[in-house]
């Protein structure tokens, strides 16, 4: 298989706009972290809060993963195109291979976070009454209806 020097650099979009999502989570998250770290000081709800520091803490720890693995798939990529301007064709096509398995399990810790995510919010909310987890077809059909 041919390589070229535009193959790895077809990957720099998608991984600098992957970085950038990981790291606007993770400052959303630290935000979280330090407020509900003043309302466990101010002694609000502290088994509570002290268990969703824990998942925060957890998912801290995924997000710093995930951008690892992000940049060095990002070095990955120019090393391949450094080499491919060398002429090591071999030795790129190892390199490129590996900046896609590195970019390719950043992309699963990041779907791992996602559902510790949205596991976190549904249990947030599981205390509110009447609340239905709806099916899609049930959802569009209140919504056709007007109904809210």
């Amino acid at each position: 298989m041919e390589l070229s020097i535009n193959t790895p650099a077809l990957l720099f979009p998608a991984i600098s706009l992957v970085m950038l999502a990981y790291t606007n989570r993770f400052l959303s998250l630290s935000n979280r972290v330090r407020n509900l770290h003043d309302k466990y000081a101010a002694h609000e709800q502290k088994v509570i809060i002290l268990g969703q520091i824990k998942n925060l803490k957890y998912r801290l720890k995924l997000i710093k993963r995930m951008q690892t693995l992000g940049v060095l798939s990002f070095l990955f990529c120019i090393a391949c195109m450094f080499f491919v301007y060398l002429q090591i064709f071999s030795l790129a096509h190892v390199v490129f291979a590996s900046s896609l398995l590195l970019f390719a399990a950043s992309l699963l810790l990041s779907l791992l976070e996602i559902r510790l995510s949205t596991r976190a919010i549904e249990l947030e909310l599981s205390d509110m009454e009447g609340l239905e987890d709806p099916s899609v077809l049930e959802y569009l059909k209140k919504k056709l209806e007007g109904k809210p």
